[in-house]
């Protein structure tokens, strides 16, 4: 239940920003050209709103495990070299998004006694998409790996062959 609410709100989040970025650039291409004036503030603010889209775009991907993958190599081992492998790559990849939340919490911190010289938005307003980002990835993470320790995780789920260099 959670998990679809949350699966909903960002989806219609990624699509508000999408329609905000969309109008903000087409608009002041179209007062640029038909009435030699534009939106000041268009290109800082379509640029902070492409940020966080891309961000919880890349969050909701990772949710539904459909990142790129290298998996010809990993498909042809047994189940276990398959379960050791999902745990190196996981283990790997959440001391990444660690590192991560620990640098955007700094930034978003120093971030915040800065603003954006055209709409005068706090940096560390923009910088958050990286801690929201990061600090998802990783719940995200230690539940798959809670699922493959705990033997939760069929075979099927191993191998992410979505995408992958083999196909």
């Amino acid at each position: 239940m959670l998990s679809r609410l949350f699966e909903r709100t960002a989806n219609v989040l990624m699509i508000t920003m999408m329609a905000v970025m969309v109008a903000l650039v087409f608009g002041n291409v179209v007062l640029r050209y038909a009435f030699n004036s534009g939106i000041v503030f268009s290109e800082e603010a379509s640029r902070f709103v492409f940020m966080w889209l891309t961000l919880i775009g890349a969050l909701m991907v990772m949710k539904d495990n459909m990142h790129l993958g290298m998996s010809t190599i990993v498909a042809r081992l047994g189940e276990r070299g398959q379960r050791f492998c999902r745990f190196v790559a996981d283990v790997g990849a959440l001391g990444c998004c660690l590192l991560l939340v620990h640098g955007a919490w700094k930034l978003v911190v120093i971030g915040m006694d800065d603003r954006a010289p055209v709409t005068g938005v706090p940096i560390g307003v923009v910088y958050a998409c990286l801690l929201v980002s990061s600090a998802g990835m990783a719940l995200l993470l230690v539940h798959s790996l809670w699922r493959l320790l705990s033997g939760r995780m069929p075979r099927a789920e191993l191998v992410n062959d979505t995408g992958s260099a083999g196909e």
